[in-house]
């Protein structure tokens, strides 16, 4: 029996490697695309295709002979980058989700897995630290974040339309705030988690550290290990409407940097800086839905994954060998 191909778009990026991994695991054939390599260990995948996938002639390339299609492809960052490229996320990820819709389409593909986000909920359900937990239904009335959270749930939307359609099998995944080893965690595309275990790791004992917004902003942050085993799960369930991927344990960024510093074994001073983005005020996943559906969810806690996460990038860190100065300021 044939092994089954899979294409992981992105797969030069922080999932998509880790998914690259977990479906090499499995027994998969994996075919790898995205505009750069993996940045900090070669990729596993049997095939990588270093190419642009907002051009349609790439996107056919690469869905070429495959049973499934992962796609992961996006132009996106953290809160400083999203909220400050609007036009360019839009116009980037319009074409990358377009062209790799219809690219699939006409080659055969049997699913297609659209990674989406939580971005795509409506702002006036996250303006408290202590929000409700957000259901999949919750999407409409939209307002979701500009530019990122739009165009995220125009592409839900368009994949629900090739499944009405055409019969074209297609799921949609909203991830909730992913972390963990091998991601980005400097440059100004790093997530929170992230951003705080280098600031932490450059950092003394005794130290301030900067803390973007007044550090009451709540989120869910999901294991990265969590996020590809439900990627997988979703893809091979009935569930064709968007599902929540993510965990239903609210944090605050204060009570974040908190964890990583007694991972760390120092004392931190925060310094508050409202100043800079912070994004929507709360955000919680519900994950009614997701064990229904799949009878799972992600179980590992936050104080758990961050040791890996944070001993990852302290051990990075250390390897720079001419670093820009520390980003704390001295205590008193």
């Amino acid at each position: 029996m044939s092994r089954k191909f899979a294409l992981v778009t992105g797969a030069g990026g922080f999932i998509g490697h880790h998914l690259v991994k977990y479906l090499m695991a499995k027994g998969y054939r994996v075919r790898g695309a995205d505009i750069k390599a993996p940045s900090f260990e070669a990729s596993p995948a049997d095939e990588f295709a270093l190419c642009d996938l907002r051009e349609m002639d790439n996107c056919e390339g690469v869905v070429e002979g495959v049973d499934e299609v992962y796609h992961l492809a996006a132009d996106m960052g953290g809160i400083g980058y999203i909220s400050g490229s609007h036009a360019t996320i839009s116009i980037n990820n319009t074409l990358i989700n377009a062209h790799m819709l219809q690219a699939a389409r006409a080659s055969g593909v049997q699913r297609f897995l659209f990674s989406s986000s939580a971005c795509v909920y409506p702002m006036y359900l996250q303006d408290k630290p202590d929000v409700v937990p957000l259901r999949e239904e919750d999407a409409f009335p939209a307002q979701p974040e500009e530019g990122y959270g739009l165009e995220k749930l125009f592409m839900e939307k368009l994949c629900e339309y090739f499944d009405a359609d055409y019969g074209f099998k297609t799921r949609s995944v909203r991830f909730h705030n992913v972390y963990g080893p091998l991601g980005t965690y400097d440059g100004g595309r790093e997530k929170a988690p992230a951003a705080i275990c280098r600031k932490i790791a450059m950092a003394a004992s005794g130290d301030m550290v900067e803390i973007w917004g007044d550090g009451q902003q709540t989120r869910s942050f999901m294991y990265v290990d969590d996020c590809v085993e439900g990627i997988y799960r979703i893809m091979q369930s009935d569930h064709a409407a968007p599902l929540n991927l993510g965990t239903d344990e609210l944090v605050s960024i204060d009570q974040l940097v908190d964890i990583v510093a007694e991972i760390a074994g120092k004392r931190i001073i925060k310094v508050h800086d409202t100043s800079r983005p912070q994004g929507v005020r709360g955000r919680n996943s519900d994950n009614t839905r997701l064990r229904e559906v799949l009878g799972w969810e992600p179980k590992t806690l936050v104080k758990e994954g961050l040791v890996p996460t944070y001993e990852w990038i302290e051990q990075q860190v250390g390897l720079v060998e001419h670093r820009m100065p520390l980003p704390t300021m001295a205590a008193e």
